[in-house]
């Protein structure tokens, strides 16, 4: 396979990274994403045919529970206004036909983790964005720069009416890689995160296995054909 003729896969943590990787796909995994955009720019530079946003998200229509996959259909993020980014159309609804139980809606694109459930009650009714992420949105925008087809395949780890404990948050590491040993010292500050914690991990195994089934039944290349040129 040529360079050009690869996908860009952009996650946000590693085990999406490990999920996403496969023959034709180029994985990008942004961590914090303070990066993400120059590394993206100079992936596209050496080749491809377009970009996918893959990985969790934070529930934020109150209908969608642990494990439900979303196919964006825009992506909207806020600077002194709410701005929108289109997905690609062909593209997305052949990854919604494709993927049992998958449903279209809008993304909303965060710096940081939206964690407590009246901060996504918030958001919900503000944009009428049905899930968040901390990626599709700087993947839109460089996507659409270099005139290249976007798509958004994101599964909700965290429902709408649930908060992320902060033991949960402290695993996380800028890198996208999981610190088992910063959440177990958490917990021993705040004993009163260990419920909330188990629950945090249950909802995110309900997540990752509807990406590990959503990733094969995009073999090969994420669909690739869905959407290249002529």
């Amino acid at each position: 396979m040529r360079c050009g003729d690869q996908l860009i896969a952009v996650v946000g943590l590693a085990f999406e990274a490990r999920i996403a990787a496969g023959p034709g796909v180029r994985v990008i995994c942004s961590g914090n994403g303070k990066h993400l955009a120059a590394s993206l720019s100079r992936a596209i530079a050496e080749g491809a045919t377009g970009v996918v946003s893959f990985g969790v998200a934070g529930g934020l229509s109150p209908a969608l529970q642990p494990g439900t996959c979303i196919i964006g259909s825009a992506i909207l993020f806020e600077t002194d206004r709410i701005n929108r980014i289109d997905t690609n159309d062909d593209w997305s609804r052949k990854l919604l036909q494709t993927i049992p139980g998958a449903v279209r809606g809008m993304l909303f694109g965060v710096p940081s983790p939206v964690t407590h459930p009246g901060a996504k009650a918030a958001l919900y009714v503000k944009t009428g964005a049905i899930a968040v992420d901390m990626e599709s949105h700087i993947v839109g925008g460089v996507a659409a720069a270099h005139g290249l087809p976007m798509a958004a395949i994101r599964v909700i780890a965290d429902p709408a009416a649930r908060a992320i404990p902060p033991s949960a948050l402290a695993a996380m590491r800028p890198n996208g890689t999981t610190d088992i040993a910063a959440m177990i010292w958490s917990m021993l500050k705040r004993p009163r995160d260990f419920p909330a914690v188990v629950r945090t991990a249950l909802d995110a195994r309900a997540a990752r296995a509807t990406l590990v089934r959503g990733r094969h039944l995009l073999e090969p290349g994420l669909a690739l054909s869905a959407f290249q040129k002529a």
